[in-house]
């Protein structure tokens, strides 16, 4: 059945006043003299985010279905479930829960494009907010993660024992190696970025900026070594708690379509200030941020909607800001099949009202919300 969409649609370069039209997939893109006051972008793609709703990955499918969902009405359309580092065990069941909502989607849901196993391969010294189950990424361990068929990306400290066959282990594997909870430093980085590319891989970095050595003048840590890089993406958190704005502008400027918003969120989004759980931790909610008692940030309640209009707050254009929420997560996850509003791919759309906020989304040519 074949729908159209009016509106300004948020194409790369420019914003079209136009029409869509469509089924799964995009048929046509037409300009018209005027539409509608709302905007359309392509879905957005989290490939970061523990929870929401009340709900976490680790507490198994049904879980794994409401905080989809809701994800899903803030305009994700695209989404990783992740895991957190917790006992071996309880990691390997919610790839299994990851695996088997992958496999049988969710009705009027987003569509589940696999996990993203942040942890247990994490360094002890820069745990942040994950529990201190972290373990060695053994070649036993990298390939029963890789055995559940839904690890897509994988958050790894380079400077651990086993690790650069890890790393070899799931870029053969076509998983993306992200360099997260480090604490390994410029030359250690750019060792990683090689053992990746040389193994035909694609490497990124989990919440640029966080649970990594910052950039000094003498020593310029792992971030330098991913900014300089022609290859590395990088995750962002922006919810201006994380990354301060002058942050993220450099790193845009310097990453370009290399740099991606991830939401992090936890099982709090979407709920009331005060206490909450993540990991089996206590954390408390309260203006804006997740910190555990100590004061640390931990995980976020973002939403990608948010981030967008935190970006267009920070100055950056709408076709810009469309791109960090959708169109270069889909290329780092090597899904050429959506992120853009384009002929022939999928029919996955988010609509914004004149304000930025959440109207409408679709998924597969079908409106969900």
């Amino acid at each position: 059945m074949t729908h159209h969409l009016d509106g300004n649609l948020v194409l790369p370069d420019r914003v079209l006043p136009g029409r869509i039209t469509f089924d799964t997939h995009i048929r046509a893109i037409d300009s018209v003299a005027a539409a509608p006051n709302r905007y359309i972008l392509p879905g957005f793609v989290d490939g970061h985010v523990h929870g929401g709703d009340g709900a976490d990955t680790m507490d198994g499918a049904d879980a794994i279905r409401t905080l989809s969902r809701f994800h899903m009405a803030h305009g994700t359309t695209t989404i990783l479930p992740t895991t957190i580092t917790a006992p071996w065990e309880d990691v390997t069941n919610a790839l299994h829960a990851v695996a088997e909502v992958r496999r049988t989607g969710i009705d009027k849901g987003p569509r589940i494009h696999g996990a993203h196993l942040e942890g247990p391969f994490v360094s002890p010294h820069k745990l942040g907010a994950q529990p201190p189950f972290n373990i060695a990424p053994s070649p036993d361990r990298v390939s029963e993660a890789i055995s559940t068929g839904c690890v897509r990306v994988v958050t790894l400290a380079p400077e651990l024992e086993h690790a650069e066959t890890a790393m070899r282990q799931f870029a053969e594997a076509e998983v993306r190696v992200s360099l997260g909870h480090t604490t390994t430093d410029y030359d250690g980085a750019q060792r990683a970025i090689c053992v990746v590319c040389a193994a035909g891989g694609t490497i990124g970095a989990t919440h640029l900026f966080n649970a990594m050595s910052p950039i000094e003048g003498r020593r310029p840590g792992p971030v330098t070594a991913l900014l300089c890089s022609d290859v590395a993406y990088a995750e962002m958190i922006f919810d201006t708690h994380h990354v301060h704005p002058a942050s993220f502008r450099l790193a845009s400027r310097l990453m370009d379509s290399r740099l991606l918003f991830v939401t992090d969120a936890m099982r709090g989004t979407g709920g009331p200030e005060g206490p909450s759980q993540l990991g089996g931790q206590d954390v408390v909610i309260s203006n804006g941020t997740v910190r555990l008692p100590g004061g640390s940030l931990a995980g976020s309640i973002l939403t990608l909607d948010q981030a967008l209009r935190n970006a267009i707050q920070a100055g950056t254009s709408l076709p810009d800001a469309a791109k960090l929420v959708s169109t270069n997560a889909a290329k780092y996850l090597g899904l050429h099949d959506r992120g853009a509003l384009t002929p022939d791919l999928l029919a996955d759309f988010t609509v914004l009202d004149a304000s930025l906020a959440v109207t409408e989304v679709w998924v597969n040519g079908q409106r969900t919300a």
